[in-house]
C-alpha cells in the first residue's frame, strides 16, 4: 500500500512540474515574438568563381617543309633540369639535323615575365623555339 501511494505521489509530482515547464516556455516564446529585438539583415552571396571569358583560338603556326638551313632557338626559362634538357636536345638536333642551327639562350626574366629582348630577337633569327617552361 505503501509503494502506491509513493508512486502516485511522484506521478502527481511530475505533472505538476510539467504544467509549469510548459507555461514557462510559452511566455519565453511570447517574449522572442515581440517586434523590440532587431531583425538580421539579409545577405546575398555570390560565386567567387564568376563566369571566364570566352576563349579565342588561335592556329599553330605552320611546321617548315624542311630544318635544313633552318636556325631553331632553344630557351632555357630557368625551370629545373631544362638546361640539361635543352642540352640534350641540342646534341640529338646536331647529330640528326648536321644542316640545322641551332642557338641556345636563357631568359633573364625566367618563368614570370617576357624578355622582350630575346623574344625581338627570335621574331628577327629564329625559324623555330623549343621553350622549356618546365612540367
Amino acid at each position: 500500500m505503501k509503494w502506491r501511494v509513493a508512486v502516485i505521489a511522484i506521478f502527481c509530482i511530475g505533472f505538476a512540474c510539467s504544467i509549469s515547464l510548459s507555461s514557462n516556455q510559452a511566455s519565453a516564446q511570447g517574449k522572442k515574438e515581440s517586434p523590440a529585438e532587431p531583425q538580421m539583415p539579409r545577405i546575398t552571396v555570390l560565386n567567387p568563381l564568376g563566369t571566364p571569358p570566352p576563349i579565342k583560338l588561335k592556329p599553330q603556326a605552320a611546321r617548315p617543309d624542311t630544318l635544313d638551313g633552318k636556325t631553331i632557338y632553344f630557351v632555357n626559362t630557368g625551370y629545373i633540369g631544362t638546361d640539361r634538357l635543352m642540352s640534350v636536345m641540342m646534341e640529338w638536333f646536331k647529330a640528326h639535323c648536321p644542316k640545322t642551327n641551332v642557338e641556345y639562350k636563357v631568359s633573364k626574366t625566367g618563368m614570370t615575365e617576357v624578355d622582350k629582348d630575346l623574344w625581338a630577337e627570335i621574331g628577327a633569327k629564329a625559324d623555330a623555339v623549343v621553350l622549356g617552361l618546365g612540367h
